[in-house]
Order: structure tokens, then C-alpha cells, then sequence
């Protein structure tokens, strides 16, 4: 894999907000707080904003803010108990063919408005071009849908498409930095800043009862999987580690997040034969935590030598 995986247009095109269902996402109101976006290239880390052009097309959505873009669109059939979607392509026929990446031909994540409910998922295609997958949404609220791929021929694209589940809504609140996950006894720790515009080294560190955990296996060919999502409009990036595969408990990614902003972060890492996700929140910029300042020692706060 090469170093600094940045997410591409397409990437960050499979992302959050399509259309119409940004209006309904920006009803149901975005986690950790109502921050703005304040770029117009999202994820799209290889070009700058950049003025109406003189074709008199409007300027790109961020990367995964749109049902449509390249040519191809999400097309959701069904929800849940399994959900069922076709990607159709310049001819508003459904595509059938698609390049492998990372040893999958579609990657699909799926989360709730607020942060909440990640799930990564990896459907099968029918002959006809429909895919599906088992999915389980056990909380009300509205659930933003990437379709992460590559038709053969065309280019990398990354779709978003609405889901709704039907209750009392009861959203989740990330308004705080939080750099520590524990998950089926594993405990994940991230290191690194998030800095608009320019790449910045995060790393995962995993350790399981307290002990490193040197031993982790490939997941889709590699040490594990990086997604961020911005908290204003769930714009997302699909981020792959520095190098590949390894023993840990490291794991390096190169980030570049697009705008100041909080975000969420899941890490898909493989031990013993399974796959788990640690979760974190970071800010960036304005949002980012303050620094934490060490706490005197006895010398320095005159304390020194009366034993406490």
C-alpha cells in the first residue's frame, strides 16, 4: 500500500449528504454540535475550492455529500431487515462490473446522523446488479448510507443515500475529544492531531489487558481501516494505513482533514479471527482540545519534603 492514503473524490463522494437528504440529514441535526462547513472541496484533498466555472456549472459538493456524481447514482430498494440498493451508471441502466479494491467490489458504511451505529459493511451483488445485505438498525433516527467503489472503465466514486428508522429519536452527544475505545477487552489508544489542510501522522495503538497486543491479523489487506466523518455534514474520508500489513500494536495513517471541524473516527482492526471498531472523537482547528497541562510536581508547587 502506498504511504499517505488520502481519500480521493471518489471516496469522499460515497459519503454523507445527497441532495435532497442533506435537508432532511440537517433536520435531524449533526453530532457534536451545528459547526459549518467552512470548505467546499470536503474530502477532496488533490484540489483547492475553487470559483463557478466559466461553463457555468455550480462548484462540486464535498466528496460523499451527493446521491449522484460521475455519472452513477445509489439507488436504494429496501431497508431493513436487508438492505437492498443498485448503482446505476451513465445510462441509467444498473452497473454490473466493478474493479476489486481492497479484496472487496463494494464497501459499504453505514451510521447514524449523530455518530452513532457504525457499521462497515460488505453486501453481495446479484447477476442483475442488486446488492444486498442483512442489516440491523436497533435505534430510531435517520442513518447515512456510503457506497465506497470503482465501476470498470470509470472513475472511483463514493454515494450517499438517507435511511430511516420510525420511534423517538434520541441522539448521541460527541462534543467532547475523546481518544480512548475499549471494545471486547481490547483497548485502543489514538495519538496525533487532526490539522485542516495539511497531512498529519494518527496512530492507533492496540493493547488487550493491558499487554500490547503484537499479533494483529490483515483485514482486507491490510492492518486495519481509518473512517472519519466531519460532524457538520458527515462528510467522509476512507483512509488506509502507511504500510502494509503487521504484527502492531501500531497503526499509522496519514490524515488530512479538509476543513476545522469536529469528527468521528472508526478503526477496523482483526485479532483472533474477528473484527472490532474502536471509536474516537477529534476537533480540528477551532474544535480541537486544549492542550492538557501536567499537574506540579511537590518541588514545584513548594510541597517538596512535607510528605504530602
Amino acid at each position: 500500500m502506498k504511504t499517505g492514503y488520502k481519500v480521493s473524490a471518489y471516496a469522499l463522494a460515497l459519503v454523507v449528504v445527497f441532495g435532497g437528504a442533506w435537508a432532511a440529514g440537517a433536520a435531524a441535526g449533526p453530532f457534536g454540535g451545528a459547526e459549518t462547513p467552512s470548505g467546499a472541496d470536503g474530502m477532496n484533498h488533490s484540489e483547492k475550492p475553487s470559483p463557478e466555472k466559466s461553463t457555468g456549472e455550480p462548484p462540486a459538493l464535498p466528496p460523499g455529500l451527493s446521491v449522484s456524481q460521475n455519472g452513477y447514482t445509489l439507488q436504494l430498494a429496501a431497508s431493513t431487515p436487508t438492505l437492498q440498493f443498485h448503482i446505476s451508471g451513465p445510462d441509467g441502466k444498473p452497473v454490473t462490473a466493478f474493479d476489486v479494491e481492497h479484496e472487496k467490489k463494494l464497501h459499504l458504511v453505514l451510521v447514524r446522523r449523530d455518530g452513532s451505529g457504525y457499521q462497515h459493511l460488505h453486501p453481495e451483488m446479484a447477476a442483475d446488479g442488486t446488492w444486498s445485505t442483512p442489516l440491523t438498525l436497533p435505534a430510531a433516527g435517520s442513518y447515512r448510507v456510503f457506497a465506497d467503489f470503482k465501476p470498470q472503465g470509470g472513475a472511483k466514486s463514493t454515494l450517499g443515500a438517507d435511511v430511516q428508522v420510525p420511534g423517538a429519536y434520541e441522539p448521541q452527544q460527541y462534543s467532547t475529544d475523546t481518544r480512548s475505545s475499549t471494545v471486547d477487552g481490547y483497548t485502543v489508544t489514538l495519538g496525533g492531531d487532526l490539522k485542516a489542510g495539511t497531512e498529519s501522522t494518527v496512530t492507533a495503538t492496540v493493547t488487550r489487558n493491558g499487554a500490547p497486543v503484537t499479533d494483529l491479523q490483515p483485514y482486507l489487506g491490510a492492518n486495519g481501516h481509518l473512517v472519519a466523518l466531519r460532524a457538520a455534514d458527515l462528510a467522509y474520508l476512507h483512509v488506509h494505513p502507511q504500510e502494509g500489513p503487521g504484527s502492531g500494536p501500531e497503526v499509522k495513517f496519514s490524515v488530512e482533514v479538509p476543513t476545522d471541524g469536529r469528527y468521528r473516527l472508526f478503526f477496523d482492526f482483526q485479532h483472533g479471527g474477528k473484527v472490532r471498531t474502536a471509536e474516537f472523537t477529534l476537533g480540528a482547528g477551532a474544535s480541537a482540545a486544549p492542550a492538557v497541562t501536567p499537574a506540579p510536581t511537590k518541588e514545584e508547587d513548594g510541597h517538596a519534603g512535607h510528605g504530602g
